[in-house]
């Protein structure tokens, strides 16, 4: 599927875009909180940014804006029409929320058995693909990383489904090698967020902006 290219975000900025795009980055951070709580690994880029945190001896919360920065010149290079406001709201959003909702998490229950496992990373999945298919769909930017995917799309005319699921991949196998805990959560992810996301995207998130997504 082709999201399209993201143009003149600014005449976009409709409050129905700005609450989708502000509701899907709290999502996608409620889900980084649900998936470490599961403790059945983490979404393949949490898994990156963990990883490269413990090689440079520091937490996500302060290697996930310095690697979102870095990525962020990259799709300037090469696909700057992707930088929007969701593309700085990543930035003050996601780190932040994910930190204390994951405390929250451990304050609200304890995961002690494979169901309160499963439901925890089925419920952060849900999250996961919901939240990106909003954000994405609301056209006001992506996150640098998820740019990366669009970008590949956009220059192989490779589907965003398989060109996502190669990026999640290179991000298993980098956190791997830093010794990032791995789980059948990540792999799971990995294979299953860039179809999931587009099926999100035609049933959920289109209708949702409705007219607003028909003129664009």
């Amino acid at each position: 599927m082709n999201f399209g290219k993201i143009t003149s975000w600014k005449a976009k900025m409709t409050p129905r875009r700005i609450l989708m795009s502000c509701v899907g980055l709290i999502f996608v951070a409620f889900s980084i909180a649900f998936l470490r709580k599961s403790g059945l690994g983490t979404d393949p880029f949490t898994c990156f940014v963990v990883g490269i945190g413990t090689l440079f001896g520091t937490t996500y919360g302060v290697m996930f804006p310095i690697l979102i920065g870095i990525l962020l010149v990259v799709v300037f290079i090469f696909g700057k029409h992707y930088i929007g406001f969701a593309t700085i709201a990543t930035l003050v959003i996601i780190g932040p929320v994910a930190e204390y909702s994951g405390h929250v998490l451990n304050m609200l229950y304890v995961v002690d058995g494979w169901p309160s496992k499963l439901l925890t990373l089925l419920t952060a999945l849900v999250f996961l693909c919901v939240g990106s298919s909003f954000y994405i769909t609301a056209d006001l930017g992506v996150s640098s990383y998820d740019a990366m995917a669009l970008i590949l799309a956009e220059r192989t005319n490779i589907q965003f489904r398989w060109c996502r699921i190669s990026t999640d991949l290179v991000c298993v196998v980098v956190g791997f090698f830093c010794h990032a805990v791995l789980g059948i959560g990540t792999i799971i992810t990995a294979f299953f967020m860039g179809p999931v996301t587009q099926f999100c995207n035609i049933h959920i998130s289109q209708p949702l902006l409705g007219t607003e997504f028909k003129g664009q």
